[in-house]
């Protein structure tokens, strides 16, 4: 697999299958508790991380620059979550991210980590509602988004 650095903790995978973004990721001893394995939760924050590098390096939106220069929130309004085996402090995984659906105000996300020998470790179901930080109601995908998701999702304008 080629794999271009972008960070010391992660890489993109240069051949990922269209429409997926994913990233590499060390489990360091902050995602671990005392039994050295990745303390439940901690999977949520580095899947929204992930989240955070997709908008950034993969639909090359801004995410800092739309959450608090434009005041829009993707707050995640639905998850489900399945683990199904461990990860241990010094493991590498890959984080993996697809778009199930584009609807009009939402995105449904497909999220997985995976170790090196392709076994899944957690996958995860996502709804995200993309919100104005004003009011705090759902608003219409942006268009700089809907756009971006073309390379993503097979039709953004489904709902």
């Amino acid at each position: 697999m080629i794999r271009v650095a972008t960070s010391v903790d992660q890489a993109e995978t240069a051949d990922s299958p269209p429409g997926r973004f994913a990233r590499t990721q060390l489990i360091r001893f902050s995602h671990c508790d005392p039994a050295g394995i990745v303390f439940f939760p901690q999977y949520l924050v580095m899947f929204n991380q992930l989240v955070e590098d997709w908008f950034n390096d993969g639909l090359g939106v801004n995410y800092a620059g739309m959450i608090a220069g434009r005041h829009i929130g993707l707050p995640i309004v639905r998850l489900e979550c399945d683990f199904r085996a461990i990860s241990r402090l010094g493991d590498t995984v890959e984080l993996g991210l697809a778009v199930e659906r584009a609807g009009g105000r939402s995105l449904t996300l497909a999220l997985q980590c995976t170790g090196t020998d392709g076994e899944l470790r957690v996958a995860s179901r996502q709804v995200l509602v993309f919100t104005s930080l004003q009011t705090h109601r759902a608003i219409d995908l942006p268009p700089d988004v809907r756009e971006a998701l073309t390379r993503f999702a097979p039709d953004p304008a489904h709902h």
